[in-house]
């Protein structure tokens, strides 16, 4: 293990890490390939970032894992962040440059008003969501999180946990399969060791796998089964809220014995969607090509006449509740860019004050239609008799 400077290091950074560089991580020659075509002049290393601490990174490189400083400029660096290596003027180690990530798990900043970006995680080919039996389904949950799995350039899996703990595993499964359309369900019981060659089967080798769950959920404890050791501390879940402490306080990378790599994430409380437009479309693809159905191209979906959703909707196919998460979702996207888009709340601006004197006119022709018909009928009447 080494510090910064190349120096050897006498505490281990991680206790549940073995050393490896690279190669342990995730260095296909498909990874080689994109080191290749994104040259950087002076780097004479090639790394992936395992861990992101406060000071420092922890660096998968060449001869093991080293402790590096954050790039001192450039994009900065995220778990799973493919990153050259080089000296610096002290001839200490440095990262010189991140690469162009190939896959990106992002949600929006906690703060209700924020209009910025969190990078959850990089360069994964497999966003694990994790599903626990044990607690009652939140469904606008799971939706939203799989938006956001779409949206990253990974691919969705749906990971239910716990399946021995519960009697409606069955009823759980069942009802996830038919919400996470066209997204595969792997069903586990860590403890029994059931489903985890399944799920091991759906990760191709060399790929890395994020897990992403609310607390408690059961990631530490899959991580153990697929490990086949001990690597993540587990903690008990409250029966009341079924609330668990956070055992994981880091993502992290956790290379396994065929190639694969995994990388567990603390709790996630809430999933606040950014710029997540074209996930939205790859999770409710069925809704989207329902409005475009619809005989109006502005129909506002509520009693026009030819409304393809409200037909569904009455008809059973389309469930009201998933519309309405679709419509909250499109509204808090939009809010999101009118926030962030100097431009967009311009336009935005525009477009209501055109409603508002459109429908002002509106209202004046009404009310002019209206004097000028009374006019007429009043001279009807007052037409003298012959």
């Amino acid at each position: 293990m080494h510090n910064s400077s190349g120096n050897p290091l006498d505490n281990t950074p991680s206790t549940n890490q073995p050393t490896g560089g690279p190669g342990a991580y995730g260095y296909t020659p498909a990874v080689a390939r994109h080191f290749d075509q994104n040259p950087c002049p002076g780097a004479t290393e090639r790394g992936r970032v395992v861990r992101v601490d406060r000071t420092l990174l922890l660096v998968a490189a060449g001869d093991g894992l080293l402790h590096l400083p954050y790039p001192l400029s450039g994009e900065p660096a995220v778990t799973g962040d493919w990153v050259w290596i080089g000296p610096n003027r002290a001839g200490n180690r440095q990262i010189l440059a991140v690469l162009p990530r190939r896959s990106e798990l992002s949600r929006k900043r906690a703060f209700e008003d924020s209009s910025g970006e969190q990078v959850l995680a990089a360069n994964m080919d497999t966003v694990g969501v994790v599903v626990p039996v044990d607690r009652p389904l939140t469904h606008n949950r799971l939706e939203r999180t799989l938006v956001a799995a779409w949206d990253s350039g990974a691919t969705p899996l749906v990971i239910i946990t716990k399946a021995d703990l519960a009697d409606v595993a069955d009823d759980v499964v069942g009802k996830v399969i038919l919400q996470a359309a066209g997204v595969e369900v792997v069903t586990t019981s860590a403890e029994n060791g059931d489903g985890v060659d399944e799920l091991m089967s759906r990760i191709q080798p060399g790929g890395t796998i994020v897990l992403l769950g609310p607390s408690g959920a059961g990631k530490s404890t899959l991580i153990n089964a697929l490990v086949g050791r001990e690597v993540q501390q587990t903690g008990e879940v409250r029966s009341g809220d079924f609330k668990g402490k956070h055992t994981t306080t880091a993502r992290e990378l956790v290379p396994l014995s065929n190639g694969t790599v995994l990388m567990d994430t603390p709790g996630v409380r809430g999933f606040g969607l950014f710029d997540a437009g074209e996930g939205l479309g790859g999770m409710f693809g069925d809704v989207e090509e329902l409005a475009a159905g619809c005989r109006f191209a502005d129909c506002a979906h509520g009693g026009e006449p030819g409304c393809a959703v409200r037909e569904a909707i009455d008809g059973g196919v389309l469930e009201e509740r998933r519309w309405n998460s679709y419509l909250k979702m499109q509204r808090e996207l939009a809010a999101l860019a009118r926030r962030s888009d100097v431009a967009a709340q311009r336009a935005y601006h525009r477009e209501w004050h055109q409603k508002v004197v459109s429908a002002g006119k509106s209202q004046r022709w009404a009310e002019r239609e209206a004097t000028e018909r009374q006019g007429r009928t009043a001279g009807k009447d007052r037409k003298p008799k012959r």
